[in-house]
């Protein structure tokens, strides 16, 4: 029997990119570099990081540590982004080699261990780890934009008062099998 695993992991990622680009879409070009303070990482930061972290997880993916040598996390922490041009390059092309890594994996990979630091994961076990890491981060450039937006925000789920005929709807209809990340995702395109 196969499992749903890779075409699930690949939806929420697929989610969780979404979220961010909603996001991005409502902010001015200098809500995406605000930091609260020198402690704080702004959007920009924040998605630097992911960058990096993608680059260096999924990149040779099955055959190499996924802590580069070449990585410099610190410095994916500096606030040296040029303008959102760049940051949407970043942002791109982390996730295109994070599903340019996934997308050929199948069912048998997921039991085969690649190393994060010398600790051994199972392919499972690492794409778990990404799927906790960056909704992390994901839901941190959320709450900074929708601080930043105010009462402006564009909710990215069931705005504030509509629970109840949210759930009305979806109560509705017959039980189905669905993965949760369907509607969002086909709504976004």
């Amino acid at each position: 029997m196969k499992s749903d695993y890779l075409d699930s992991a690949k939806k929420q990622f697929e989610y969780y990119k979404m979220l961010g680009e909603k996001t991005f879409a409502q902010q001015t070009d200098e809500q995406l570099f605000w930091q609260y303070n020198a402690e704080s990482n702004s959007i920009a930061i924040i998605v630097k990081h992911l960058w990096g972290n993608k680059m260096s997880r999924w990149t040779d993916f099955l055959i190499s540590d996924g802590e580069k040598e070449w990585r410099q996390r610190d410095a994916e922490f500096d606030n040296d982004i040029t303008g959102k041009d760049e940051l949407m390059q970043k942002w791109n092309e982390g996730w295109a080699c994070l599903f340019n890594a996934i997308n050929p994996l199948t069912e048998d990979d997921l039991h085969k261990v690649i190393y994060i630091r010398n600790m051994g994961h199972t392919v499972a076990e690492a794409i778990n780890r990404q799927l906790a890491h960056y909704p992390y981060h994901v839901g941190q450039i959320v709450f900074i934009g929708k601080m930043l937006c105010d009462e402006k925000w564009k909710s990215l789920s069931i705005p504030k008062g509509n629970s109840k005929e949210y759930n009305a709807e979806k109560f509705s209809k017959p039980k189905h099998r669905r993965h949760f990340t369907d509607e969002f995702l086909n709504n976004s395109k």
